[in-house]
């Protein structure tokens, strides 16, 4: 396609990633659902595999359009903020249904679990522990990434090297000590409908702060790479928003899972 056209929108070549990563998304969940019934993890990991080698790609390109052919105009911007804004609202939405299942549950406890709430036979975790921990955590690291994004504005690259080391290393962080209470939870998922709603509930807040991790060692790349000026860093605007998204989550989570549900 010619690099120059009588209108501002950017008009995509043909790609292969968008049916490719259909596909690998596809034996990804089907691997998922053999490992719950075969234990056999081998078609999940190759569904993950080639998940994120097509991921990497077709960022590449998204990475390669905006950057370096400068196919990212302003208005283009405008819509890529616009889909941004819209995406995360879709994300709240899938988390309102977890909350919609745990108050459904939890307001009116049903007598299969004994009519009280946490159910018979259930000890919750402590809220003034990990959870609590966590929480000090996940507020730190939106203080350090609206740092980053400030110094990014400014033109201060050290600064914004440093705000974006710090969110990911509290991210990591926030991920090891879940996996820790994971570990040693006194309740399985199985464990009646406070298991199930605890679980989902908060293993999918979980993967939400994997990939903003990975969405920000993308953006502390990419800085190093200078892709990023003062007025031109949508790609680090949209990290910003995402990890702002799962700070505010995971607040939700801490009042009404872990502390008003106990």
């Amino acid at each position: 396609m010619s690099a120059h056209s009588n209108h501002p929108f950017h008009l995509v070549e043909k790609s292969p990633w968008p049916l490719l990563s259909g596909f690998s998304v596809l034996i990804t969940v089907t691997g998922v659902a053999k490992w719950f019934h075969t234990f056999d993890m081998s078609l999940m990991l190759l569904g993950l595999v080639s998940t994120l080698l097509i991921m990497a790609q077709w960022w590449r390109d998204v990475v390669r359009e905006g950057t370096y052919q400068g196919h990212h105009t302003y208005l283009v911007g405008l819509g890529l903020r616009w889909g941004m804004i819209l995406f995360i609202t879709s994300e709240v939405l899938f988390f309102v249904s977890f909350f919609w299942a745990f108050f459904h549950s939890s307001l009116a406890p049903t007598v299969e679990i004994g009519c009280v709430w946490p159910p018979t036979g259930i000890q919750p975790f402590n809220p003034f522990q990990i959870p609590l921990l966590n929480t000090a955590i996940l507020l730190a690291s939106g203080v350090t990434v609206t740092w980053a994004h400030h110094a990014l504005i400014e033109g201060n690259f050290t600064q914004t090297s440093q705000g974006l080391i710090c969110t990911v290393l509290l991210g990591l962080y926030f991920t090891a000590l879940q996996a820790l209470e994971y570990y040693e939870a006194p309740f399985t998922i199985a464990d009646s409908v406070y298991g199930s709603t605890f679980f989902i509930a908060t293993g999918f807040h979980g993967l939400h702060v994997i990939v903003g991790t990975l969405f920000l060692i993308v953006c502390f790349l990419r800085h190093h790479w200078l892709h990023f000026t003062k007025r031109h860093h949508f790609g680090f605007e949209a990290a910003a928003w995402y990890w702002h998204f799962v700070d505010v989550v995971w607040l939700f989570l801490y009042i009404s899972i872990y502390w008003w549900g106990n």
